[in-house]
């Protein structure tokens, strides 16, 4: 049995809990309905997993400081601007099981809830002079929209190479976790060496991480059964793009059109699922997301041997074995 993200977290509780203190502060606002809004998104929060890379990453080189947690609400402020902004752009009503904001208050009031989040974020790093910290977070927001706007651009034609697909994916969810950790090393003053190494870090282990939610859709023993979600809204993942190009015109031309066309029947998903194994999608998949995970360790080996450097070895274990 893996370990839990609950056991990675014991050792940084208390910084976690300052870092709550930090970011529940950074969100407040004189106007009630706001204040209502960012508390339900401070009572739903996720894992966590952001901050936490932010805490170990600043602890593996220095001592945690007002800079660190700063770091990490800057990174949730923005992040979480951007989710909102996603739920209303895929009109999606839940957001970790819980009624997305534009589900609870309407579209016109999620997207200004985003903004105003986002210019928290700003203001946060702004009024504290963590100018280098704003521009590492802004280039990830901006990869993050590239990255989406090239998988939207591309999942018209269902026409992605591998190629891009790698670009898609560090764009939209690698970006975001080297900023991580590059936001930690950064608060203690690591130095740009550091810096760049922890970035790659966080980069391999976001692809690592984004791989792990391609294999859900195709499930196995270890992972339960497929869910067929990125199927049926037509994404293309790397299982499914190394089975196409295993198979002929013909095939090809087969499956392409059931995801096209009839991605929203059972059957249809089924078919494609049972293509992908067939045609040996899981297994590639599941080798790169190891390869990716080896990087990230070759890098992990380089740092300092202590506490912080274990718990970042069990969060790549973690996202590699992770049920969901």
């Amino acid at each position: 049995m893996g370990i839990s993200i609950d056991d990675i977290k014991r050792p940084i509780d208390k910084e976690l809990q300052a870092f709550e203190v930090t970011f529940g502060n950074s969100m407040k606002t004189g106007v009630p309905l706001l204040n209502t809004i960012m508390n339900y998104i401070v009572k739903r929060k996720g894992k966590q997993i952001r901050p936490m890379f932010v805490l170990f990453c600043a602890r593996l080189h220095g001592d945690i400081n007002d800079r660190t947690y700063r770091g990490a609400s800057l990174i949730e402020l923005l992040h979480t601007a951007t989710l909102v902004h996603d739920d209303v752009v895929d009109g999606s009503d839940m957001r970790r099981g819980f009624f997305s904001i534009n589900a609870l208050w309407k579209n016109k009031i999620a997207v200004l809830v985003g903004d105003f989040l986002l210019a928290k974020g700003l203001l946060l790093a702004i009024d504290n002079d963590d100018f280098d910290m704003l521009k590492i977070v802004s280039e990830s927001v901006k990869k993050m929209s590239e990255g989406e706007l090239l998988q939207l651009e591309k999942a018209r034609r269902l026409d992605i190479t591998e190629e891009i697909y790698y670009d898609i994916i560090t764009k939209k969810t690698a970006s975001l976790i080297a900023s991580c950790c590059v936001i930690g090393s950064a608060s203690v003053q690591a130095g740009n060496d550091i810096n760049e190494k922890m970035r790659l870090f966080g980069e391999y282990t976001g692809i690592a991480f984004q791989i792990k939610d391609d294999l859900f859709d195709y499930g196995d023993n270890n992972i339960g059964k497929p869910t067929g979600l990125d199927i049926k809204e037509k994404k293309m993942t790397l299982p499914l793009i190394y089975a196409l190009n295993q198979s002929d015109k013909t095939e090809r031309r087969h499956i392409i059109n059931l995801i096209k066309n009839k991605s929203g029947k059972r059957k249809a998903v089924t078919e494609v699922v049972t293509f992908v194994l067939q045609k040996g999608g899981f297994d590639y998949a599941q080798a790169k997301m190891k390869e990716y995970k080896a990087k990230a360790i070759e890098i992990l080996r380089e740092m300092p041997d202590n506490a912080a450097r274990t718990s970042l070895f069990s969060m790549l274990d973690f996202v590699i074995e992770r049920k969901k």
